[in-house]
């Protein structure tokens, strides 16, 4: 518990906003999954995910590797089961027809998670370089996905725009689009060698040398978009999740 404190006063107080806001956000979809039809499971469970991923920052045990790496992975779980979930209810605009229960989605969720942590634990720990490349990959997933959403999103809007909760899908195709900002930002930071993990990595290696002085303007600017867009992303899920509640009530 003091480590946990520890943590919180060192981080950046914008960082610990954020993930406050992300743990609201998932509070908030949780308990609507608990509340509402099947076809909402995998869209809320997805984004409570999102804040297990990110809660990250303030881990006691931050420190071991194995798993800062899993927090990447339930990052790359979250968005991929709220692909499903969107698909799902797509499906269920057009068909009327909703296959499986709550149930089968927690258990699935959760047998994924575990045998992705089953995967670290029997392969060597992760360098810095290889936490690096998890959440590299992690953040492209987010950006294609995203866009892919988007696209969903517009089309259950379609179909169902006649209809008390269609204003609700505007609302998500917004969350959608800060997350698209807030991911998009990290990934070309990572891309470009100027993220902070990169950085650290090369400041342990004097044969290699960076050109962040260089654009040092877009760097920082890129890193004030994703603090700023991840911080709307976590506004905007917990007001979506809040708004499409009251609408079904």
């Amino acid at each position: 518990m003091e480590k946990f404190f520890e943590l919180l006063t060192q981080m950046n107080p914008f960082d610990l906003i954020q993930v406050i806001f992300w743990g609201v956000a998932g509070a908030i979809s949780f308990y609507f999954s608990i509340g509402n039809a099947r076809v909402w499971t995998s869209i809320s469970i997805g984004f409570f995910l999102i804040f297990l991923s990110q809660a990250y920052g303030i881990n006691p045990w931050g420190h071991y590797q194995k798993l800062t790496a899993f927090h990447y992975i339930i990052g790359t779980v979250a968005i991929m089961t709220i692909t499903h979930g969107f698909l799902e209810y797509y499906v269920f605009c057009r068909t009327f027809e909703i296959s499986g229960n709550k149930l089968i989605v927690y258990i699935s969720t959760i047998a994924v998670l575990a045998v992705s942590g089953a995967f670290l634990v029997i392969n060597p720990t992760p360098s810095p370089n290889t936490i690096r490349n998890f959440k590299m990959v992690e953040n492209a997933i987010w950006v294609f996905l995203c866009v892919m959403n988007l696209e969903i999103v517009r089309k259950i809007y379609a179909a169902i725009k006649d209809s008390d909760i269609s204003k609700g899908f505007i609302a998500f195709g917004i969350v959608f689009i800060c997350i698209f900002i807030w991911r998009g930002s990290d990934l070309y930071l990572q891309i470009f060698q100027w993220d902070k993990d990169w950085q650290d990595i090369i400041s342990l290696m004097t044969e290699e040398s960076s050109d962040i002085e260089e654009y040092i303007g877009r760097v920082e600017l890129s890193q004030e978009v994703s603090r700023y867009a991840g911080l709307l992303s976590g506004i905007s899920v917990a007001g979506s999740f809040a708004y499409m509640y009251r609408l079904l009530k």
